[in-house]
């Protein structure tokens, strides 16, 4: 047993010290050189050189890249029989199945732009992202068919209908030209109440995505295990490269600790992408050390703040290099840290990435010198058309320098160090992210103020160690209205997606106020601290 152990620790050593396989041209399939293309056409060149290398797996299907590219043809010849043109906008909500990749695939290769809605969401938001996609078709599975009840798109079951659907085998859908500009999905960033906001990618900045993956070590031999729904962005800027590259990628349905620690090891993982509260749960499980992970290149995280002391620990107990992406589903600035090479910036979210232009500016939207703290600005390959029939939230979102070049504002509060590193101070939008998902206060005081009872109301994040972030709702009831706190946050949760619920809700005679009326939501959290939740 002692014996044993000591091989293992050995294999993680070792396996620590190499964080990428060499991409070599044959690898890379001359990606490095090509100023343009598309993921589709990467996946076909991959069929056609390795047709029987893995490509998609989730535990019950698994697709080599030559059926990968079949099945996508099947579903692009079928939009197009549907009479789908290019640019028109479908709209996907199901739980991460090859079924679900393939249809985002083979819709792409259509010219398609596809719209990933997340399952969790309430029926009503659903219904405003369908309107404003203005998506022509549906398609979802067993676990989210419900939620669109009486809609009258037409609709397809990934897991019941789908085959029926499909194209007739060895169909050949009609080439489509795509240009970097042309739109390549939608990603739904929030919404309970009021008009849904929709994120404009285009084909060039998922290009943008697949070219960063060059020393990452993606290829034949590689092995993406992905635990994150492939309606979230962060998902996706792994999940395409992974593809592109010719690795193998296995999706999960659900996730949980301890059966992404078995998989990982069964399927000898050599990729992954989590966000900080997954990466705290795996930490956090009593038996993380047993398993084998050695076969990893490299873990990568995103989306919501990842603690300098978390980072060290997956460093010290998970072999392999750690990446920290941070950016914005709309793109501009990108930072990056490679967190094995610069253990002493785990406090960081790294440098800016090769090729983009990150700054940071005052209030007045002025540029600040070297050393001085403001809003973080950025510029890339990878940036978002804007936000969909939104151009006055397109405008509130963009910055200009003094030549016109175009920067997508962060909203965040930020300052480099000597060294070049970006060091986040807080954030300037009150967005919440909860479990890896992002929740806006505003949606959710909104639909207090709905209350016959309510008056006034803030939703603040607070620390979570389950979610990393959770909301919590400080409520002022108008006069001669009575309510209990309880029945209140119950009468919420109830309204709103998962991912939105409260965690706790206190009444309040007011909310604190600075001088010209904003509401001090610091001073709420630190209420929250040291009063007792509201708890089931």
């Amino acid at each position: 047993m002692a014996a044993r152990a000591c091989r293992r620790r050995a294999r993680r050593r070792k396996a620590s010290m190499v964080y990428a396989a060499p991409m070599t041209q044959e690898t890379a399939f001359g990606i490095a050189d090509r100023a343009f293309d598309t993921i589709a056409e990467c996946i076909r060149r991959q069929a056609r050189q390795r047709p029987a290398a893995p490509a998609l797996s989730d535990g019950e299907t698994a697709l080599s890249y030559g059926a990968l590219d079949a099945r996508m043809d099947r579903v692009a010849a079928a939009l197009q029989r549907d009479g789908l043109a290019p640019g028109e906008a479908i709209a996907l909500c199901a739980a991460p199945s090859v079924a679900q990749a393939t249809l985002f695939l083979g819709a792409l290769r259509a010219g398609a732009v596809v719209a990933p809605l997340a399952p969790g969401s309430t029926p009503a938001s659903l219904a405003r992202m369908l309107a404003d996609a203005q998506a022509t078709r549906l398609f979802v599975d067993a676990g989210s068919e419900a939620e669109f009840a009486g809609n009258a798109l037409p609709r397809t079951r990934l897991d019941a209908d789908l085959e029926a659907w499909l194209a007739p085998e060895g169909t050949s859908p009609r080439p489509v030209e795509i240009h970097p500009e042309s739109p390549f999905n939608i990603i739904y960033s929030s919404g309970t109440t009021g008009e849904p906001k929709g994120i404009v990618q285009p084909h060039g900045m998922r290009w943008a995505h697949v070219r960063r993956g060059l020393p990452y070590g993606y290829g034949p031999g590689a092995v993406t295990l992905l635990a994150t729904p492939l309606y979230s962005n962060t998902t996706l800027v792994v999940f395409f490269p992974s593809l592109a590259f010719g690795g193998e990628v296995v999706l999960t349905r659900k996730f949980d600790a301890l059966a992404y620690l078995q998989l990982a090891q069964r399927v000898h993982a050599t990729h992954t992408m989590l966000v900080p509260v997954q990466y705290q749960r795996l930490m956090a499980h009593e038996q993380f050390d047993r398993f084998d992970l050695s076969a990893f290149r490299l873990k990568f995280c995103t989306s919501a703040p990842f603690p300098a002391a978390l980072k060290a620990e997956v460093l010290r107990r998970w072999p392999g290099g750690l990446v920290e992406f941070y950016g914005m589903t709309e793109g501009g600035g990108t930072c990056i840290l490679e967190a094995h090479l610069h253990r002493d910036k785990l406090h960081t979210v790294g440098k800016p990435a090769p090729g983009t232009d990150t700054r940071l500016i005052d209030d007045a939207g002025h540029e600040l010198a070297a050393g001085a703290t403001g809003e973080v600005v950025g510029h890339s390959p990878g940036m978002m058309v804007g936000y969909h029939r939104r151009p006055d939230a397109t405008r509130e979102a963009e910055w200009f320098d003094a030549t016109g070049k175009r920067f997508i504002r962060t909203g965040d509060i930020g300052r480099f160090d000597a060294d070049g590193f970006l060091v986040l101070l807080d954030r300037r939008k009150d967005m919440i992210i909860s479990g890896g998902f992002n929740i806006y206060p505003s949606d959710l005081e909104a639909q207090l103020r709905e209350h016959p009872a309510v008056t006034d109301a803030a939703v603040v994040g607070v620390p979570s160690a389950q979610w990393g972030e959770t909301p919590v709702a400080f409520v002022v009831c108008r006069p001669g209205h009575a309510a209990e706190a309880r029945a209140l946050r119950d009468w919420l949760n109830a309204r709103v997606g998962k991912t939105q619920r409260l965690a706790a809700l206190h009444l309040v005679d007011e909310l604190p106020r600075s001088a010209i009326g904003k509401v001090l939501k610091r001073e709420l959290r630190e209420r929250h601290a040291a009063m007792a939740p509201c708890r089931p």
